[in-house]
Order: structure tokens, then C-alpha cells, then sequence
């Protein structure tokens, strides 16, 4: 083993350019998943951190025991406590004291007329706590609500608006309310946690503007006194309390508020990220075993002839791996490095683009920094072990040829190989997509399509050179013949060169057509459903926002402009025991400005007992007109309303409707997600849209769009999706580029003499340069067409398995634009990952190459 160790470092020594590319890619794959973890961890604790701050003076809250879960929330709906409860829970012993909080949605317009946050994290309002302790926000500057129409904020909601101590503007609770801001506060000593804004007001104007009844909170925060502990507090207190209402530990009720908040978040996001570290190594695996493969086809005669002087396979494959071992290792120790400064970079960055990250020094744990390593160490030795196994095998006699390379073509076992792979791909795929909708038979056909694209690229690149490369002898002359020539002399190289490649642009049009597609799918939706001429839209409680005031779609309809003005508004309640959304409006109006298909029963009679029902929900639950369902309300009330109709489509209205005389008597803070509008014959766009704008302008200022735009809002956020995505997926690519230019530098170095011999009968500098840059060009142009067929077919795979896993029907959507625009990149990155390569081989010296062996 020792000789095998001095080979090794002896090859290193002498090569070291060679193994640049390996080590850029492992560097960049471990930084990348290195710095994902410590940032994770980072935020992990500075959000625990922040929230055992704010709750550290409360031992104990009081609340409702019962929640109804919808579909999709992990937070359920609790009904609200009597305040009247306070004066029980003081008398316990060991209480030291108890205040209400009332909580709900409150959005506050910003000083340019916009409302501020709203868009993800909640909007809250409450009443202020006039106990230190309990308020788990801090004054920072200015004084606390002592009258109706005053207000705290916290800090960083007032400098997003542009608001300070003094200014007046408006809440939307959904409610329009006039507020004079008095001071601002922090929470946990940050100026807000994340992106969610806080409104403090008086008692009096929380439970009039966030309750839906006087007397009434959302909790209980309760201070225990000396020496008491918390899980003592509860169990003294939980003997006092109503059977429906239970007490929790601060401690629990702070990390449920954590989990609320930042947890869901920091899970979806960091996994967000761990998959794209999972791309980027997956893309440095082939190119890393490029190198390796080159490197060792390269040095067969250096290998024969240590065979030949008596070293043993086992010490030439051992050497191979010793080899990568050391670039694997120092590559990954050096990663750990840069993601640590990754990880502190984004740490200075998210505060600037307006996500406050918590200050505090960074957390790097044994797991960030160990797990990075090992899979840099294992990405690397499994990517060079097939390449050393094959430098063992090597004969002693090969000494005695030229200096060989790696030539092999498509073999015919391969072939054979290949396509049974996309025949079973392709076999799995349809039968999960087509038969029997499961998204785990379409996955397992995707992953097997994946396989068989690399498998089946060595016999598809010398007919895909030879077709991408046609052109290029016509246009180009001599120089294009040359480059597509030295692309097809070593199929198994180009394919396994355009493979890491390959698998960037594959993931790029796969999100590319599925974001297309979720587009399609909403402005399908939105042009089947929505009959209105305009639509008056907020974020909803489940996006953050406030929602609209009740009262705005009223406002609208007396106009002259307006024929019909309906709100949706939302509300809960378990059916039969399983938690649901309710939409909560006019069913009449309802069905005048939303297609619903076709009717069963009557919508005009729902009254106060009535409910409507989607067709799928009504197979669902085994209803249909006439029968009773058993609605159980947060309030704890039970009632048995009768299903009077049955319609077919719920993209925007929902799967049940019941009146709003009918959600009265057990709403909490009522609200509307949006008004939809049809205009009076004879009323122009324009002129209806300015007539709604002007009486939606009281209510806060709400967004009015016509049909078109408000189905472009709808997926605005797909958008910023995909921009995150392309960001991402850009360090694949770079590592995929340095792949080609790793391979195309060391293909330069084994063809030194035929360069030199090729510019010893006339060609110029500049047609070896072209001719180089031609060659990287092909090789990407390989890559990106079968990423381009491969993610098409991983898109349409997604979006038709999502639609059969799914209630809602997605249309597949292809972006030509878009696509075009990848595959370009793609010819880019491949002409700039031939430019130091051709530099390098034009700065030959013709005698010396000439001279070389």
C-alpha cells in the first residue's frame, strides 16, 4: 500500500492540472450542502432562540381544547375563550397573573397606499398587554395605546411602510379602521419575526374590530408565581377550567408558535435547498468520473508498465484511489470552508432583500459539517472507482503500443441494455400516469427514464454529432469537419462529457414546464370559472393577508356600473367529522358570476339550514339532494343542515357553500377573499373597473383586476418560483461547464502532437481556436438537446401524475419561448467552456507538439 501511496503522490505532484475541474466540482457540491446546513441550523436556533425570549414571562396559556383541521393546514381553527375565565384562573394558587389576548388579522396600508406583508407569513393584530411579562412584544420607542384608534407596531413592519410614531393610516381588520401609530415595538429583540407584522390596540378596539363578540379572546397568557414550575401551573389550573378548554406550558405554546411561523418555512425551504445540493453533486458525479475515466485511459501505457515491473492490480487500482481519495478529501475539507462562508454571506444577504435573518453567530453542529464531508469523500471515490478497477485490469503488454485512449463506442450489450431501460421507463410511467394514476409508479418510471438517458448516450451521441455537427461542416469548412470529427472519435467521452450537462438543463425544463403548465392550469381555471368582468382579490387568512371587509361587496353592488357584486368569504366546520372549508356567501349571486356547470337542486334556497355541495364531495360523502350532513362549528355547536344542491365545478367557489345568515352565529373575524364583479350591459371596462376602484378605495385600497390579470396574479408567485429555481439550478450548470472544460483541456493534452502536426501544415491559431471552441459547442449542443427531450418528458410525467393525484384537473402546458431560451443558454455555456481550452491549445509551441509522445 505504501508504493501505491508514493505513486499517488507522485502522479498528483506531476499532474495537478489535471484534477482541477474534480476538485472544483466536489468543492462546489460540498459548499453548496454544507452551507444549506449551517444556514439551516443557523436560523433553527436564532428563531428558537428569538421565541423563548419573547414567551419567557409566560408559564402557562389558556385555550380552546378543540381545533378543526382543513385539508392542507397543519394549524387548525380554535374557537375562542370568555374572558370572564380570567377571574377563575387568578384565583388559582400559584397565578401571579392573567391577562386575555386577543388575536386575529390585521394589514396595515403602508404610507404609499400599499398594504404592507401579507403575501405568505400573517398579518396579526391583538390587544396590547400592559404586563411586560405576558407581551411577548417589547417597547422600543414611543408609548403604549392608552385610547380608541391608537396603535403599536412592531419596527419592522413600520419601516417596510414607511410609517413612523405619529402617522395615521389604515387597518384592515378586514374592516377598514383608522390608526395613529404611538409606538413600535420589537419581538424577541428582533424588529419582527420574519416577514409577519403585529398591530397592538386597545381592549376595547381589538374585541370590536378582531371578535366577532364582546367578551371573548384567543387565549389566556397566564404568569405563575415564585417557585412555581410550569407544568405545575397547568395542573393546578387545568382542574378549574370548562371540559372544552385546556391549559398548555408556555414553553409548548412557544414552540407551537415557532413551528407556526418559522418551522413549516425553514422544513420546506431547506429541503428546497437540499435537493439542489443533490443535483449539483449528482451533475460533479459525472463529471468528476469523466476525469477519472480520461486520466486513467490516458496513462494505460504508464499503468502497463508498472504491471510489467511487478506491481499487482490491487496496487495499481489501490494508487487510482489513493489518488482520488486526496483530491476528494482536501476538495470536501475545502468545501466545508466555503459553506460556512456561504452560509455567512446569505446571513448578511437576507436582511437586504427583505428577510430578516436573526442575528446571532452562525451554528455549525457535527452533523453540517461531517455529513457534507462524507458524501464529498463518497461522491468522489464512487465516481473514480470504475475508472481505477479498469487501470488494475490493465496488461502488461499494453506497454509495447502507443499511448491509448478511451475510444470505446456503443457496444451492443449496451444498446440492448439501454432500451430495455426506456422500455420498462416507459412501461412504469404510462401505467402510473395513464392506468392507474400513482405519482411512486410515475417517480420509479422518471428515475428509470434518468437511467436509461445515460446508458443509451454513447450509442445516440455519434448519430446526434454527426446530426448536430452537419451544419457545422458546411458553415465552418475544414474547422467545422475538424471539431465534429473530435467529437465522434470517442462516443462513451462525449456522452459521458454532455451527461453532467444534460442533467442541468434536464431539471431546468423539467420546473420550466411545470411551472408552465401550473399556469396554464390556473388561467384554465380562472377562464372557466369566472364569469365577472373584474375581481377585487386580498391574500387570504391562509396567505397571510386580512382578507376584505364583508361589507365592500355591498358597497359595490349599489353601484350604476355594477349588475352583480358577490364576496367569497371562508369559514370551517367539521362534515361528518372531517374538517372542511367553507365558502361563505350569496349562492344566488354565486352561480350569476361563477360557472359552476351543471346544478342539481336549487341555490336560491339554501336559507339558514342549507348547504351546497361539489359533485366529487358529494360522491365523497355519499350525498345527494335531500339528505343531511351534521356541520360541527368552532364554537362547539352542532346542526344539521340539509344538501339542497349539487354542482359540478369548485376551482374557485369551493366544495361547500352555505349562506352568510347561516355562518353568522358561529364566525369569529369574518372576511371575504374576493369579490367578483360582472358589469350593467352597456358599461364599459374601463369605466366599471375606475367606478369599483373608487369605492374599494375606503375599504384599504384593495387590488381591482379584470379577468386576465387577476388569473396572471394568481400565478405570479409561480414565477418567483422558477426565478429561485434558475438561480439554484445555475450552480449545476457551472459545475456541468467545468466538466466539459476539464475534459476538453485534457483531450488537448493527449492530442498535443496531432495539434501540433495539424498547425505544422497551415492551420492558423485562430482555426485551432475555432476548431476547439466548435468541438465544446457540439458536446453542449449533445447535452442540451437530450436535457431539453428528457425534462419535457419529466414534466409532462409530473404534471399528468399530479393530475391524477390530485382533485383538481392540471393542464399540460409546453413554453416554446422558454424552452428555446435554455437550449441557447445551454449552446452558450458550451462555446464559454471551450474558450481556455482553445486558448491553451493555440499557445502550443508547433515544434515542441510536433516532438511530443
Amino acid at each position: 500500500m505504501n508504493a501505491s501511496v508514493r505513486l499517488s503522490a507522485s502522479s498528483l505532484r506531476a499532474h495537478r492540472r489535471r484534477f482541477a475541474g474534480t476538485f472544483l466540482a466536489v468543492f462546489l457540491g460540498v459548499a453548496f450542502l454544507a452551507g444549506t446546513l449551517v444556514m439551516g441550523d443557523t436560523l433553527r436556533a436564532s428563531f428558537d432562540s428569538m421565541f423563548g425570549e419573547a414567551a419567557g414571562g409566560t408559564d402557562a396559556v389558556v385555550r380552546s381544547a378543540d381545533a378543526i383541521t382543513t385539508p392542507g393546514e397543519s394549524q387548525g381553527v380554535r374557537q375562542p375563550v370568555a374572558t370572564d375565565l380570567v377571574k377563575a384562573v387568578e384565583k388559582v394558587p400559584g397565578v401571579a397573573a392573567a391577562v386575555p389576548s386577543v388575536q386575529g388579522a390585521g394589514q396595515l396600508v403602508g404610507a404609499n397606499g400599499e398594504a404592507i406583508g401579507g403575501q405568505g407569513p400573517p398579518t396579526l393584530a391583538g390587544n396590547w398587554i400592559s404586563d411586560p411579562e405576558l407581551n411577548p412584544y417589547r417597547l422600543a420607542e414611543g408609548r403604549a395605546p392608552r385610547k380608541s384608534g391608537e396603535v403599536v407596531v412592531n419596527r419592522g413592519a413600520a419601516d417596510k411602510g414607511g410609517l413612523t410614531i405619529g402617522d395615521t393610516t389604515t387597518l384592515r381588520t378586514p374592516d377598514p379602521v383608522r390608526v395613529t401609530i404611538v409606538g413600535l415595538a420589537t419581538f424577541g429583540g428582533e424588529d419582527g419575526m420574519a416577514q409577519v407584522t403585529f398591530t397592538g390596540m386597545t381592549m376595547t378596539d381589538a374585541q370590536k374590530y378582531l371578535t366577532a363578540r364582546p367578551g371573548e379572546a384567543a387565549t389566556i397568557q397566564v404568569r405563575a408565581g415564585p417557585g412555581v414550575t410550569q407544568r405545575e401551573l397547568v395542573d393546578r389550573l387545568t382542574p378549574v377550567l370548562p371540559q372544552d378548554v385546556e391549559a398548555i406550558t408556555g414553553q409548548e405554546s412557544a414552540e407551537e408558535n415557532n413551528e407556526m411561523i418559522s418551522g413549516r418555512f425553514l422544513s420546506v425551504f431547506t429541503l428546497f435547498l437540499l435537493v439542489f445540493s443533490g443535483v449539483a453533486l449528482l451533475v460533479a458525479t459525472f463529471s468528476i468520473h469523466n476525469t477519472f475515466a480520461i486520466v486513467v485511459a490516458q496513462r494505460t501505457r504508464e499503468n502497463a508498465l508498472l504491471r510489467a515491473l511487478g506491481a499487482s492490480r490491487r496496487q495499481v487500482t489501490g494508487a487510482a484511489l489513493v489518488e482520488a481519495g486526496a483530491v476528494a478529501v482536501t476538495a470536501s475539507l475545502a468545501g466545508l470552508a466555503g459553506g460556512v462562508g456561504i452560509a455567512a454571506g446569505l446571513q448578511a444577504l437576507f436582511p437586504a432583500i427583505g428577510f430578516p435573518f436573526p442575528e446571532g453567530d452562525l451554528v455549525v453542529t457535527g452533523l453540517s459539517m461531517a455529513l457534507p464531508l462524507a458524501v464529498g469523500i463518497v461522491v468522489c471515490l464512487g465516481s473514480a472507482l470504475l475508472p481505477a478497477v479498469r487501470a488494475g485490469r490493465t496488461a502488461p503488454l499494453a506497454a509495447l503500443r502507443e499511448t491509448a485512449v478511451d475510444t470505446s463506442g456503443a457496444s451492443r450489450s449496451r444498446a440492448i441494455a439501454g432500451t430495455a431501460l426506456a422500455a420498462l421507463a416507459l412501461a412504469f410511467t404510462l401505467a402510473g400516469v395513464l392506468v392507474t394514476p400513482s405519482i411512486w409508479l410515475a417517480g420509479t418510471g422518471a428515475v428509470l427514464a434518468l437511467v436509461a438517458f445515460v446508458v443509451l448516450g454513447p450509442v445516440a451521441s455519434s448519430t446526434a454529432v454527426r446530426v448536430l455537427g452537419g451544419p457545422l461542416a458546411r458553415l465552418r469548412g475544414v474547422t467545422g469537419a475538424l471539431a465534429r470529427r473530435n467529437a465522434l472519435r470517442s462516443p462513451k467521452r462525449t456522452a459521458a462529457t454532455a451527461s453532467a450537462l444534460m442533467i442541468g438543463v434536464a431539471v431546468v425544463s423539467l420546473f420550466t414546464v411545470f411551472g408552465a403548465s401550473l399556469k396554464a392550469t390556473m388561467d384554465q381555471t380562472v377562464s372557466r370559472s369566472f364569469a365577472g368582468d373584474v375581481a377585487v382579490s386580498a391574500p387570504s387568512f391562509g396567505a397571510g393577508g386580512s382578507g376584505l371587509s364583508p361589507k365592500l361587496a355591498g358597497a359595490i353592488q349599489d353601484l350604476p356600473e355594477v349588475d352583480t357584486a358577490v364576496g367569497l368569504g371562508r369559514g370551517v366546520a367539521e362534515v361528518d367529522g372531517e374538517g372542511r372549508a367553507l365558502t361563505v356567501t350569496d349562492p344566488a349571486s354565486l352561480a350569476r358570476t361563477f360557472d359552476l356547470g351543471t346544478v342539481d337542486g336549487s341555490l336560491s334556497r339554501l336559507g339558514t339550514d342549507g348547504i351546497a355541495v361539489t359533485g366529487k364531495e358529494a360522491d365523497r360523502q355519499h350525498l345527494a339532494t335531500g339528505d343531511t350532513a351534521q356541520l360541527t362549528f368552532t364554537d362547539g355547536t352542532k346542526e344539521t343542515f340539509t344538501v339542497r344542491a349539487v354542482y359540478d365545478r369548485s376551482e374557485l367557489a369551493g366544495d361547500y357553500v352555505i349562506t352568510r345568515a347561516a355562518w353568522a352565529p358561529h364566525r369569529t373575524q369574518d372576511s371575504d377573499t374576493l369579490v367578483a364583479v360582472t358589469f350593467a350591459d352597456g358599461v364599459s371596462t374601463d369605466a366599471g373597473a375606475a367606478a369599483v376602484e373608487k369605492a374599494a378605495a375606503p375599504y384599504g385600497n384593495p387590488e381591482v383586476q379584470t379577468r386576465d390579470a387577476y388569473a396572471q396574479s394568481s400565478a405570479g408567485g409561480i414565477d418567483m418560483m422558477l426565478t429561485l429555481v434558475y438561480a439554484l439550478l445555475a450552480l449545476a450548470v457551472l459545475i456541468a461547464l467545468l466538466g466539459i472544460a476539464n475534459t476538453l483541456t485534457l483531450a488537448i493534452h493527449e492530442r498535443t502532437r496531432e495539434l501540433g502536426l495539424l498547425r505544422a501544415v497551415g492551420q492558423t491559431r485562430a482555426q485551432l481556436r475555432a476548431m476547439v471552441r466548435w468541438e465544446s459547442v457540439l458536446v453542449a449542443a449533445f447535452g442540451t438537446a437530450g436535457g431539453l427531450a428528457l425534462g419535457a418528458f419529466l414534466g409532462w410525467v409530473l404534471v399528468r401524475a399530479s393530475d391524477g393525484a390530485s382533485d383538481s384537473a392540471f393542464a399540460f402546458a409546453m413554453p416554446p419561448a422558454q424552452l428555446a431560451v435554455v437550449a441557447l443558454v445551454g449552446l452558450a455555456a458550451g462555446a464559454l467552456a471551450g474558450l481556455r481550452p482553445a486558448r491553451r491549445a493555440a499557445r502550443l509551441d508547433v515544434l515542441r507538439a510536433v516532438a511530443a509522445e
